[in-house]
């Protein structure tokens, strides 16, 4: 289906599923492929609430409900996202108030009442909770690049070697859609924390990680990290979507990296933006939406506070990082290359009025009215490749580490 046509009878348009698609034809055009080509933004976006059969959501996001939109003192909106029991264990530190059940949301909701948003953001953001104000704007641009190497002469018909040491949903999307593009993809994860989404999502994890070689690696032992490295040595496209000091413990310098490997494309994946400050912010697929400023265009234009898509921030980023990856690949220079979640929420929101604002404002406000319905149906996708067990190819790509 075309990037601007959209299906009516199946609920309302997903915003921003239009710039969605018209990312996925760029990338289509680019790398030739067919699976690329068959794709929809609204697809991308709305796959994983297809799944979870869930309503459009209000102020509690899509599925599990982990990131809500809570009102403050300032008659702001504070969106803060609890995804285990760890950050709620933070609480007692955001609010300066130890005197309450962490596990009461209620309790929750009348604290931050007490609190104004800017306050709550700053704060939450030094302890290190995914938190987001509606009222914000990205402090770093939506793709920066950040290391520069050498260059490589590769021949056209190469198949690209990516290794995707991301997890949950934008990196290992940007991943798979490499391989959709021809690429040979290794997924990388820790034997004693692998992706969380193959326990939360497993539907979702195969449609990303399908056709995926899985390796597993104990991160902890300093020849499982040499093997690793070298592995990162032998590559085109490597992702990640840690933070700085995560990295640095791991002894994985991705600058020194890319200005050592001819040619070698790194894509760092991060909420905020990947220096300075900002760089240290954590943030998930919902809050960064927020942050990017779409809960305050969705109440703008239909009058109603909530979430637009389901962690929207996520499937945006993944489509924009396979996109830059593959460019910077086929120029050849070796790159490194961040990349900031809710920057580029905002700028597909910027875009898209750009494109069209009387169509984007319609989207909108449908979106708001649509409050409580079932999420949009979208084109279900089968499985094209094989989603393999954890850790299966460990020994075929890492020859100093024993497989599980």
């Amino acid at each position: 289906m075309p990037a601007d046509r959209i299906d009516r009878s199946a609920g309302p348009a997903i915003p921003l599923s239009r710039w969605a698609g018209r990312e996925i034809e760029r990338l289509a055009a680019l790398t030739g492929s067919p699976g690329i080509a068959a794709l929809e933004g609204a697809m991308l976006l709305g796959e994983r609430a297809l799944q979870r059969h869930c309503n459009v959501a209000a102020t509690m996001s899509v599925g599990t409900g982990t990131c809500r939109l809570l009102a403050t003192r300032d008659h702001g909106w504070f969106a803060l996202t609890l995804p285990r029991q760890d950050d709620r264990e933070l609480l007692p530190a955001l609010f300066g108030d130890d005197g309450f059940d962490i596990a009461d949301d209620g309790a929750v909701e009348r604290l931050v009442r007490r609190h104004d948003r800017a306050e709550l953001v700053g704060r939450g953001r030094a302890l290190g909770l995914p938190v987001a104000s509606a009222d914000e704007r990205p402090v770093s641009p939506a793709a920066i690049p950040l290391t520069r190497g050498p260059f490589r002469d590769r021949a056209a018909d190469r198949r690209p070697l990516v290794i995707d040491l991301s997890a949950v949903w934008a990196g290992p999307l940007a991943g798979h859609l490499l391989w959709l593009a021809g690429a040979e993809v290794v997924k990388v994860e820790s034997r004693s924390r692998p992706d969380r989404m193959r326990g939360s999502d497993p539907a979702l994890f195969a449609l990303v990680n399908q056709g995926k070689a899985s390796v597993a690696v104990d991160l902890r032992d300093p020849a499982d990290r040499r093997a690793l490295v070298d592995l990162i040595r032998r590559a085109d496209i490597v992702i990640e979507s840690s933070r700085p000091r995560a990295l640095q413990q791991l002894g994985i310098d991705a600058d020194a990296l890319v200005r050592e490997v001819p040619g070698l494309v790194w894509l760092t994946i991060t909420a905020h933006g990947a220096t300075g400050e900002a760089a240290g912010w954590t943030g998930l697929g919902n809050d960064c939406g927020v942050a990017g400023g779409l809960t305050r265009a969705l109440a703008e234009a239909s009058g109603r506070i909530g979430f637009v898509g389901d962690a929207i921030a996520d499937p945006l980023t993944g489509i924009a990082a396979a996109l830059e990856g593959w460019q910077a690949y086929r120029a050849g220079e070796a790159l490194r290359i961040g990349l900031a979640m809710s920057a580029i929420a905002a700028r597909a929101l910027a875009e898209e009025r750009a494109h069209d604002a009387a169509a984007i404002e319609a989207e909108l406000r449908a979106w708001g009215a649509a409050i409580g319905q079932p999420f949009p149906r979208v084109p279900e996708r089968a499985l094209m490749g094989d989603v393999r067990p954890f850790g299966m190819d460990t020994g075929a790509f890492l020859s100093t580490v024993a497989p599980c």
